[in-house]
């Protein structure tokens, strides 16, 4: 039909001009299961999965993986393998109301004709706990059968009612194999790749597309496309990309990250168990993944001075003052400078000598302050701020330590059933072997020659 202007047809009246203006990751979707690459572990001819749509069960499924790893396509698969209705909704966008308008229509099709409907919720993370709740229903009663796909750990982020009635299908990003076949076949595709383009990929951009786009099959694509859109065809008629125009396709390559999400924590836990191992080139790799992804530089300068203290502790006391230092300099320039002193920060820690002592002390005392929660002060450690504490006994039998030539003295500073119990235990670390040395000496000047022996060979943790 022409249009009002007297032209030919519209786009929307032209499945061919439609289907062109597609990008090229919409256009090369696999159609069925035979095109589907990767993910065959979950699957993949034979996988439990498969072999349930063979006999037509069609369970709801919650579709975990990255971007780009099919998520979307395997849920339309999905559908089309058991000849059921797919609907497609997306969790940013839709509300409770649209969800119970689709819930009716899926009612009346399988109560009319016997149809199931797929409702395919996109980033079902992003639904409310309530919004969730009011899919549970629905899923229970069989009245549709949902397919959820989102990027964050569903333990998380999916209500534990929703998540009990749904199996868990992880994903994972696509390998370098399947990745290339991705790849060969946009190249090769005349119907609805670049084939009639004419466009030759080196073997450098190959592999260049592989290792950049991280598992994403969309930005592969993507990038791919837009090399080919920018690279001029030659003499005769062959469009040759190199490595250098698949770089800049990409541009700036997009990092993965939520800062409320499963990667945010990830990678932090990433960098501080590499400074804790002391792997200096990889605690400052998971810093530059932060920083470039655009984590919060303070987020992480907070993670620097709990390792600090965590896990370099007093082995090294300078580590939790060069962190303290890495936090303000981070909080009084912001970035990008900042990525300067926290990167000396994390390097530091990372090379400098280890002990969670401080942690196993505090540990270990919690232990018996909830044994003993209402275990009394020592008499002679109250203040005798009255007369009637005095009389009471306050404050009687202390000893002021500055009044001894060596700064110690023989005096019970803990509850009386507590006194022979070992909390401090100092690593053979850095600085801590010394301090560790003049622990010993205090703890038996305090608790008496003779005393603190008997104590060790007996009581000590």
């Amino acid at each position: 039909m022409p249009t009002k202007g007297g032209g030919g047809p519209s786009l929307f009246e032209d499945p061919e001009r439609a289907r062109a203006a597609m990008p090229l990751a919409a256009r090369m979707r696999p159609r069925d299961f035979a095109e589907f690459v990767g993910q065959e572990q979950v699957i993949g001819e034979g996988s439990v999965l498969r072999r349930a749509l063979a006999q037509g069960d069609l369970p709801s499924l919650i579709v975990w993986g990255p971007p780009g790893s099919g998520k979307t396509t395997l849920a339309r698969l999905i559908a089309q393998e058991v000849r059921a209705r797919f609907v497609a909704l997306s969790a940013v966008t839709a509300g409770v109301a649209e969800l119970r308008a689709e819930v009716a229509e899926a009612r009346a099709r399988l109560l009319q004709d016997g149809v199931r409907t797929v409702l395919f919720i996109d980033e079902l993370h992003r639904f409310s706990r309530s919004q969730q709740d009011a899919i549970l229903p629905h899923v229970e009663a069989g009245t549709v059968r949902l397919i959820g796909a989102t990027t964050e750990n569903p333990s998380l982020s999916i209500n534990n009612a929703l998540l009990s009635r749904c199996q868990v299908i992880v994903l994972a990003p696509l390998g370098p194999d399947a990745m290339r076949t991705v790849l060969e076949r946009a190249v090769g595709d005349a119907e609805r790749g670049l084939g009639r383009l004419g466009v030759a990929l080196s073997p450098d951009a190959l592999a260049e597309l592989e290792q950049t786009s991280g598992g994403d099959a969309r930005t592969a694509l993507n990038a791919l496309e837009l090399a080919a859109s920018a690279t001029a065809p030659d003499a005769e008629g062959r469009r040759a990309i190199d490595q250098k125009a698949v770089r800049e396709a990409l541009l700036h390559p997009a990092l993965r990250h939520d800062r409320q999400g499963d990667l945010h924590y990830d990678l932090a836990s990433a960098m501080i168990k590499s400074v804790r191992g002391s792997d200096a080139d990889a605690a400052v790799y998971w810093l530059a993944r932060l920083i470039e992804a655009g984590e919060d530089p303070l987020f992480v300068a907070r993670r620097i001075v709990i390792s600090a203290a965590e896990d370099i502790g007093l082995a090294d006391p300078a580590a939790l003052s060069v962190a303290m230092a890495a936090y303000q300099a981070t909080q009084a320039i912001g970035l990008p400078e900042a990525r300067l002193p926290l990167t000396e920060a994390i390097l530091y820690l990372a090379l400098a000598p280890k002990s969670n002592s401080g942690l196993r002390a505090y540990d270990a005392a919690v232990e018996d302050v909830r044994r003993q929660p209402t275990a009394p002060v020592p008499l002679h450690l109250r203040n005798a701020v009255t007369g009637m504490m005095r009389s009471l006994g306050y404050g009687q039998g202390y000893r002021y330590a500055h009044q001894d030539p060596k700064g110690v003295v023989e005096l019970a500073y803990r509850p009386q059933a507590l006194q022979a119990q070992r909390y401090y235990l100092p690593s053979q670390h850095g600085r801590e072997a010394q301090l560790g040395e003049r622990w010993q000496t205090l703890w038996q000047k305090i608790h008496g020659e003779r005393r603190a022996e008997e104590k060790e060979d007996g009581h000590e943790r």
